[in-house]
């Protein structure tokens, strides 16, 4: 059975005997999804943040010139664009994939609001894109600059991949995804016929330019990030029936995770998250249609691992782009490069499609962590634009978009996020109806002429009513989601009036089974408590929730640069000064596993808390906690350090040296390279012919036998040193460190430093520095002759 939509975005099933065939699961299959979500148009949302939310984004999308997302498409096909490109992301190597993802927003914002010149906007693009298809004559619709010559270099089967690069190509394959998903989501959330048939011939480009490759060439080529191409040729399989589109997704399946995931082997340390989750999210989608136990139980594996060991409290994930240890959260609280909203925009993907497949509350308790505190979060909820990073570094404070200036990848996955909130507060089966969120909503079920309102001030309110209108009484199971943050026995549901025996543990579902007639009312209590929680490792952090909404406190407005971004490479990153730690407050308690009960309530003000009696020093006393979500435009605290009144004086002291330190260097320090790190290496424009990366004791390293290179800034030709990151253990390593082409340095290693990281500074040529043109420097390490450069794991430029 394969299950998909159809022009309207209607579900509709398709049973087709030779399919059986086709489709064959292995030996071992779990069932195939069994919940259905309702279309977007089937749920309306209320007054709320998240209606705001949406509008917002309404606002923001409109403000968005279509000709100049369609500039690199014509560009490359030959065709004269309408208006300039875009700056940021979409001029320097990554242009089109925000056109792809504007696609996808477009038709999510359609179907949820019904708004007009939405769905004009997408037919034009659409049809622009289509222009560009025919033009390019063979299924290709792509803005990857150079995309004819690197295409040709691959059919060919000239293949240099690496994490972020695929033939000297800014991560091409993770490009052309978002336009295959645009289309998909423009065919199966907008009805648009036309993008059907594009997506069509779109993914039969793509099978010709591999059909010569061999598998061990296309798990070459995926060693570079490609989004989920895995999945979109899943859903291409699924609208047309055809099982070339599902082998293209087995061979678009990374094994490397793909394997030992399956068999429960965390091997995620050191990996850049964002590559490795919509590959998952593909491995589902690959589950989903084919019964395939091993693409399911790596999706499970993933989901645990990453929701259980690496989340933090406001449901996202990551430092810098990437997994660090599961034993070692220190960066998280240290770096000011926190969660990456895309992250947790797709392991929300991932947890509806597992809930989809097993129906468990535990997936919705995720959800909606991840929904209120990062997605709800990550969008200024006056002004729109989108966030990056969140740090969870205390005292730090996160930058917004803006639409002339802005095209991350958070901006792409933003502009979707906020147009979808109404996805999962409801879903069904046959007979069953899951209430899953608490947000005021209208529900209208077609196929069953049933319909319900849910009323609601959810969080603010600890309850929801829901009303049913229906035409004839009918059997429904009401299913409502009873939470995890309520306590056993807690719960409260009156039907009428009337209680009903609430015999489920919070993480279930409570059935409530009868025959439904127009105006049947029923209430929920849902009672909220104070929860303190660990960071993941078990060190000594704290953060403060209130029921599933994560609790922070504003520290101060002043020094905000760069909180509206400007167009430059790094502008996503809050890089205003990192206020020492020994300035920052503590949780000072010798109660330390329950400190949540010396926090209190404000009299007068919802969901706003007073922790003065565990607040150290006296100074932060008055400090308010507040949801997240509704802070803004501020330094804030998440995670407080939690320490007793015996060691507090001890320990900071420890860091007031540390940050002394730190500061000095901060001073010192022009600019920072954080080598085989995808972000930090794109930002410095990489270079580079026979390199590698990997991982040592989870630090990320860069080496090669040929040579790599970085463009480091230097507004100011301040730069005087050059200070190096190396490991001991690197034997037989001879190279040279470049600046613009003029050796400053010739090495020769042979391990005698021994299992420990080591630094090196080097001067650099006042003539050097003065003579560059420009802002930057042109930084290169270079491998002898039948040598290797060493391992480089960190790069600062200094005064």
């Amino acid at each position: 059975m394969l299950v998909g939509r159809t022009g309207t975005g209607k579900f509709y099933f398709l049973v087709l005997g030779f399919l059986c065939v086709l489709f064959a699961p292995q030996a071992k299959a779990q069932s195939p999804q069994k919940i259905k979500l309702f279309d977007l148009k089937d749920v309306q949302l209320h007054e709320s943040a998240f209606k705001n939310a949406q509008d917002v984004d309404l606002e923001y999308i409109l403000k968005l010139n279509p000709d100049r997302l369609l500039f690199p498409f014509l560009r490359e096909a030959g065709l004269a664009p309408k208006a300039e490109s875009y700056p940021n992301w979409e001029n320097t190597g990554l242009d089109g994939h925000i056109g792809g993802h504007y696609l996808t927003a477009l038709s999510l914002m359609y179907a949820s609001t019904g708004n007009q010149e939405v769905l004009d906007r997408l037919n034009y693009m659409i049809s622009e894109l289509n222009r560009v298809q025919q033009a390019n004559g063979n299924g290709y619709i792509g803005g990857v600059p150079g995309s004819t010559e690197l295409w040709e270099e691959i059919e060919s089967g000239r293949i240099d991949a690496g994490s972020f690069s695929l033939n000297e190509k800014w991560v091409p394959l993770y490009n052309i995804h978002k336009t295959f998903a645009g289309l998909r989501d423009a065919y199966q959330i907008a009805g648009n016929e036309l993008a059907k048939d594009m997506l069509i011939d779109y993914a039969d480009w793509m099978l010709k330019v591999t059909e010569d490759l061999s598998d061990e060439q296309i798990q070459i080529i995926l060693r570079s990030e490609h989004g989920g191409l895995n999945e979109v040729f899943a859903d291409v399989a699924n609208i047309t029936g055809e099982d070339k589109y599902l082998h293209l997704a087995k061979r678009f399946s990374h094994e490397v995770l793909l394997h030992p995931l399956s068999e429960e082997k965390d091997v995620l340390n050191g990996m850049h998250a964002n590559t490795q989750i919509p590959k998952v999210v593909g491995f589902e989608a690959i589950a989903a249609l084919t019964g395939d136990n091993e693409y399911h139980d790596a999706a499970k594996y993933f989901w645990e691992n990453v929701v259980n060991e690496r989340t933090v409290a406001i449901g996202g994930n990551s430092v810098r782009e990437h997994f660090h240890p599961t034993s070692d959260f220190s960066s998280m609280v240290n770096s000011v490069q926190g969660p990456e909203t895309c992250n947790t925009y797709n392991m929300l993907k991932l947890s509806k499609q597992l809930f989809q497949s097993e129906g468990m509350e535990k997936y919705l308790d995720y959800y909606e962590e991840g929904l209120y505190n990062h997605i709800l979060s990550s969008q200024h909820p006056e002004k729109g634009g989108f966030v990056y990073f969140t740090p969870m570094r205390p005292g730090h404070y996160r930058v917004y978009s803006q639409p002339e200036t802005s095209f991350w990848c958070c901006v792409g996955s933003g502009i979707e996020n906020h147009g979808k909130y109404n996805e999962l507060i409801y879903a069904h089966s046959e007979n069953d109806l899951y209430i899953n969120l608490f947000i005021p909503s209208t529900l209208n079920w077609e196929e069953r002429s049933f319909s319900l309102t849910q009323e609601t001030n959810f969080p603010e309110e600890e309850s929801t009513s829901i009303i049913v209108k229906t035409k004839n009484p009918q059997d429904i199971n009401l299913k409502l989601r009873y939470p995890r943050w309520i306590a056993p026995g807690e719960l409260k549901i009156e039907v009428n009036g009337d209680q009903v025996n609430v015999n489920s543990d919070p993480g279930n579902y409570v059935s409530i089974n009868r025959k439904w007639k127009d105006g049947d009312r029923v209430e929920v209590k849902l009672p909220m408590h104070l929860t303190s929680i660990r960071l993941p490792d078990g060190s000594d952090y704290k953060a403060l929730k209130y029921g599933p909404i994560v609790l922070a406190a504003k520290i101060g407005k002043d020094s905000l640069p760069g909180l509206f971004a400007d167009a430059s490479r790094g502008g996503h990153i809050a890089a205003g000064e990192q206020i020492p730690q020994t300035e920052m407050p503590y949780f000072l308690s010798d109660q330390t596993e329950n400190i949540e009960n010396l926090v209190k309530k404000v009299p007068g003000k919802k969901l706003t808390f007073s922790a003065s009696e565990v607040l150290y020093p006296s100074e932060f006393k008055n400090l308010e906690f507040i949801p997240f979500y509704k802070l803004h435009e501020s330094r804030y605290v998440i995670y407080l350090p939690l320490e007793t009144t015996e060691n507090i004086q001890k320990i900071r002291k420890e860091l007031e040296q540390k940050e002394k330190e730190e500061k000095m260097l901060a001073t010192m320090t022009i600019d920072v390279i954080a080598p085989g790190e995808q972000q930090p290496e794109a930002d410095h424009f990489i270079e580079s012919e026979n390199s590698n990366i990997g991982v040592n004791q989870d630090r990320h390293w860069r080496d090669a036998e040929g040579w790599f290179s970085y463009r480091l800034v230097d507004k100011e030709k301040q730069a005087r040193r050059l200070r190096i990151t190396y490991f001991g253990g690197d034997n037989n390593r001879n190279f040279k460190v470049l600046i613009n082409n003029k050796v400053i340095a010739e090495e020769s290693f042979h391990g005698l430093e021994g299992n420990r990281f080591f630094e090196k500074e080097y001067t650099l040529p006042a003539g050097i520095v003065k003579n560059s043109n420009g802002t930057t420097l042109n930084l290169k390490f270079e491998a002898l002759p039948g040598s290797r450069t060493a391992g480089i794991y960190g790069v600062k430029l200094l005064k």
